[in-house]
């Protein structure tokens, strides 16, 4: 074993463990497997702290190798974003081999690498990125990996392909069409439903096998925004809704287009919309 693949066995089980996912072979091998520098570009690297970004000392790959949100485009916020999180929303998607997946905000394409390594060479994968720089640099750092393919475009406007998993990495206001009619049953759809300012929650739907939609929040989350998922009036109704609590009570997703109005078990309603602490139907 060289020496950078002992640091990625080393930052695999870090980082799985760190998500209390340790226990998940496969999502531990998918993170092992993919050579992160490959898609962050050359060092020395910005880091993101709470005090702004700081910079590596070196251009030494191995200090890549630790649960550290890594600059893409540090001007505007876009990062590699922090792997323990991301572990825990993968484990929670569970993806499973020969599955499609949708990736939303795919950024230079190192979490698709990953998605794509859990799906297996019978899996798909479909990046997708609206900034066209960042679009470019994951197309060629994906080139020549069966199954997956990078689309310059939002993930947001117009038909998704049909899947399986639809996996979401920029924050949204709400739940969006083109994300639950891609879904297939059983398939998953993980996303950031972030407010107007500060944090916001990740949110984990599933489509049940009679066509409801259950709902839970997974874990606590910050995220560039999600273009043409915003709206404001509910992104600071998000915001009143977080700060009175209550997520561990939802259950499922009511979108309007079925029919269902919001009724006494609305934990927030949005835009054709809406969070019920009732199981889904």
């Amino acid at each position: 074993m060289d020496r950078l693949e002992s640091h990625r066995q080393w930052y695999a089980r870090l980082i799985t463990a760190a998500a209390g996912a340790q226990a998940h072979d496969r999502l531990r091998e998918a993170f092992a497997s993919i050579p992160r520098e490959r898609f962050t570009g050359p060092g020395p690297w910005r880091v993101f702290t709470r005090s702004g970004y700081i910079e590596t000392p070196t251009d030494d790959p191995a200090l890549l190798y630790q649960d550290i949100v890594v600059a893409l485009k540090s001007e505007a916020q876009i990062n590699n974003g922090q792997p323990s999180l991301h572990a825990v929303c993968l484990a929670a998607l569970g993806v499973r081999e020969g599955e499609t997946i949708v990736h939303v905000g795919a950024g230079t394409g190192y979490y698709s690498a990953i998605l794509a390594k859990l799906a297996g060479p019978a899996g798909r994968v479909f990046a997708y990125e609206i900034d066209e720089a960042l679009a470019g640099r994951a197309a060629r750092n994906l080139e020549g990996q069966p199954g997956v393919e990078v689309r310059h475009r939002s993930g947001v406007e117009g038909a998704l392909p049909a899947c399986d998993v639809v996996y979401v990495n920029a924050g949204a206001t709400g739940p969006q069409p083109a994300w639950i009619d891609a879904l297939r049953p059983g398939g998953r759809l993980m996303f950031p439903l972030t407010p107007s300012v500060g944090g916001g929650f990740m949110l984990l739907v599933t489509r049940t096998t009679t066509g409801g939609l259950a709902a839970r929040f997974v874990c606590g989350v910050m995220f560039t925004p999600c273009i043409g998922a915003r709206d404001e009036e509910t992104g600071q109704r998000l915001a009143q809704a977080f700060a009175r609590g209550g997520m561990g009570e939802v259950r499922s997703l009511r979108m309007a287009a079925t029919g269902a109005s919001p009724d006494g078990t609305c934990w927030l309603d949005g835009r054709g919309w809406w969070l019920s602490t009732s199981e889904a139907e």
